[in-house]
């Protein structure tokens, strides 16, 4: 039996045996006008760049679900669009929604701070929002 959620789902596996990637820290460079500083940023996996890639794909095709306001499918579950919110959330009482809002608010997070979908990965919490999204599915 097939879902709309398997492009997402699918993921688990590799999340599960992934590294995510790996920070690059500039240390040959000295800030001078001749050799500038590039601020550290995080090289993603294979894995994470095509997750990431089906988040914003599901988005764009599911216009219905309205996931592009995040913010505010958050918000009426009581999580804020923050780190330590969106961890701690017991995601076994949120709907499709609020499961995929959590997913694209972690991968939008990472437009204005390197290494947040980092954060969300290594605490294993994209991970239990997949699976979340699994049981959901298979119901």
């Amino acid at each position: 039996m097939s879902s709309k959620y398997d492009d997402l789902i699918r993921f688990i596996p590799a999340i599960k045996d992934d590294n995510f990637g790996k920070w690059i820290v500039d240390h040959e460079n000295n800030g001078t006008l001749e050799h500038p500083i590039q601020f550290p940023f995080v090289n993603y996996s294979v894995c994470v760049r095509e997750l990431e890639h089906a988040i914003y794909k599901f988005d764009e095709n599911n216009p219905d679900m309205g996931i592009h306001n995040y913010g505010d499918i958050l918000e009426k579950n009581g999580i804020k669009w923050e780190t330590r919110s969106m961890e701690a959330a017991d995601v076994s009482k949120l709907d499709d929604v609020a499961i995929v809002a959590l997913l694209l608010a972690a991968v939008r997070a990472e437009r204005f701070c390197d290494g947040a979908l980092m954060s969300f990965l290594e605490s294993g919490a994209v991970l239990r929002w997949l699976e979340r999204l699994q049981e959901i599915a298979e119901q």
